[in-house]
């Protein structure tokens, strides 16, 4: 009778990580983290073109020619890629017209409509809610935070509400703002749910021409009670800055950074906002700022790079 091989074979060992392979593993997180930089500091300047047009252009007309503007710039790299896609679109309509309804159509006209009457530093800093909004978006759908990530939140939403606790009043506009920072919120933890199939361009073509559809009417009503606007250099150029680069390229750059590291390590970079919104709007539109402010900003920067940091 055969005698069984009574040798014990030993379990595979697991590979010692090395440089090479924690390169490759932390390479997406840092694209993620400078994608959603990207986004930020360009939106920051949006958000200065918004308080510049608030005397000169509609809010809704505002909002209309942004996207019709990106669709343009967009349409090159993603009609026809939607166009492959639509069985898809089709059978996932309502993700689609609700993240088109909440990013595009309703979310920067709001916040144009703050910009009437709230300077841009505070739309900047009451923006920096959002990610408090993304992170309980991300959490409510069963992902796990972990402490570092919301200890980074933690500090720079104290930073945040020391920044407009410290001499920033309110006005009538900030109630807009803060209805135009739940819309982002929710937008940003929507995205999450983004079904595979729908890549980047094409998803981006499909949300702008749902979203600058929905402005239409609201276009239309604007245009015969307030009246067009005079198209001037002052009005123009900021109009192709927020349609070119703060629509089309920093929502391409915001999107892929989601699909990266997801809402909340993605929220917290965009706590930078307050900063550079700060920064900017006292270059270019001589809004004041002090050194209590700057400390506030400091602290910002401190829960960015504890919240924003990978875990090995």
């Amino acid at each position: 009778m055969a005698v069984a091989d009574r040798r014990t074979v030993a379990p595979p060992r697991t590979p010692a990580a090395t440089p090479g392979t924690l390169a490759i593993h932390t390479a997406p997180i840092a694209l993620g983290l400078g994608l959603a930089l990207l986004a930020t500091v360009v939106w920051s300047g949006s958000f200065v073109a918004s308080r510049a047009l608030g005397d000169s252009v509609p809010p809704v007309q505002h909002a209309f020619w942004r996207w019709a503007v990106a669709l343009a710039v967009v349409a090159p790299f993603g009609a026809r890629r939607a166009w492959r896609q639509r069985a898809l679109v089709r059978r996932h309509l309502g993700f689609v017209l609700l993240a088109s309804l909440l990013g595009v159509a309703v979310y920067n006209t709001l916040v144009n409509q703050a910009g009437v009457t709230t300077p841009a530093a505070n739309m900047g800093m009451i923006m920096a809610a959002s990610p408090v909004l993304m992170a309980v978006g991300e959490r409510a759908g069963g992902v796990r935070l972990g402490a570092r990530r919301v200890a980074g939140l933690l500090v720079a939403c104290a930073g945040v509400l020391l920044l407009v606790g410290g001499g920033a009043g309110f006005s009538s506009g900030d109630l807009w703002m803060i209805a135009a920072a739940c819309c982002f919120g929710s937008y940003s933890a929507l995205l999450r749910r983004r079904p595979a199939g729908l890549d980047g361009a094409g998803f981006l073509f499909t949300t702008f021409l749902f979203g600058t559809l929905m402005l239409l009417p609201a276009q239309g009503v604007s245009l015969a009670v307030q009246g067009g606007f005079s198209p001037e250099p002052d009005t123009v150029l900021p109009l192709l800055y927020v349609g070119v680069v703060s629509s089309a390229l920093a929502f391409f750059a915001w999107n892929r950074a989601i699909s990266l590291i997801g809402p909340s390590r993605a929220g917290v970079v965009y706590y930078l906002q307050p900063v550079c919104v700060a920064l900017l709007s006292w270059a270019l539109l001589a809004e004041p700022t002090g050194w209590a402010q700057a400390g506030c900003m400091a602290l910002i920067l401190g829960g960015v790079v504890l919240g924003a940091g990978s875990r090995r």
